[in-house]
């Protein structure tokens, strides 16, 4: 089984600093894992990545794949959003 992961953020840079919270996203294609772990702000890193993945073809991650896994990373940047107007609006 072949596993790919990125992880993304200045917690990644640094080692050591680990925000409150993070996104992982994962695509499953036969034996192979494909497993994102990001923060927020390193959205736009990661759908480069994303872009990158599917450019090469030695690589098993189709631009469909990467049309998919966009829109849920944008979907997660909604949702937590969302989250967070209601959080506020509750104090």
């Amino acid at each position: 089984m072949k596993k790919h992961y990125l992880v993304l953020g200045l917690f990644a840079r640094l080692g050591w600093l680990v925000p409150n919270e993070f996104n992982v996203l994962a695509l499953i294609k036969g034996e192979e894992r494909f497993i994102y772990i990001y923060d927020d702000a390193s959205r736009p890193d990661l759908i480069d990545a994303f872009r990158d993945l599917a450019a090469d073809p030695a690589v098993n991650f189709s631009w469909f794949d990467a049309a998919v896994l966009t829109d849920k990373a944008r979907q997660q940047a909604a949702d937590s959003a969302r989250e967070t107007t209601r959080h506020h609006s509750r104090i």
